[in-house]
């Protein structure tokens, strides 16, 4: 039983100071790294949608990335999209690049929604003018029947 009460104790503090080693070094900030940027990004955990203890543990798992050298900048997003555009059908193309860059010429474009909201939907109007008919001519006058001539008397 003593035994038994001892190993518990020993496991208990092994993940406790385990823990705390984890918080210390992922508060310290590391040599040619930017501290602030993990300070905003716990700054916004517990105020989105996500788990406070996930947005924790990705903030930290970023901050080691970036101090091996493994974060790059972020990719260009309109690039990607206008790229998808132009496998569309070209009559279909101008369309889908004015949804991506927003209203232009005779499109409005509307985004609604948020990525954390479940997704993003983009609607674009296109006014389109249809040309106008050339006025119905006059009536003309029907023509007149052709006269019979009249049937020979019957005899």
């Amino acid at each position: 039983m003593k035994s038994n009460t001892r190993s518990m104790l020993f496991t208990v503090l092994a993940v406790g100071a385990l823990a705390v080693t984890t918080a210390a070094s992922a508060a310290s900030p590391r040599r040619g790294e930017d501290p602030g940027t993990y300070q905003q990004e716990l700054a916004v955990c517990g105020h989105n949608q996500q788990d406070r203890a996930a947005c924790i543990r990705e903030a930290g798992a970023a901050r080691q990335a970036a101090a091996r050298g493994g974060l790059t900048s972020a990719p260009d997003y309109r690039a990607n999209a206008l790229a998808r555009c132009g496998l569309q059908q070209p009559a279909d193309r101008p369309a889908c690049e004015a949804r991506v860059l927003g209203s232009m010429g005779d499109t409005r474009t509307n985004v609604d929604g948020s990525v954390m909201g479940g997704g993003l939907i983009r609607e674009s109007v296109t006014t389109t003018m249809v040309p106008v008919a050339p006025p119905p001519m006059e009536p003309q006058p029907m023509p007149r029947p052709m006269q019979r001539p009249m049937p020979a008397p019957m005899r």
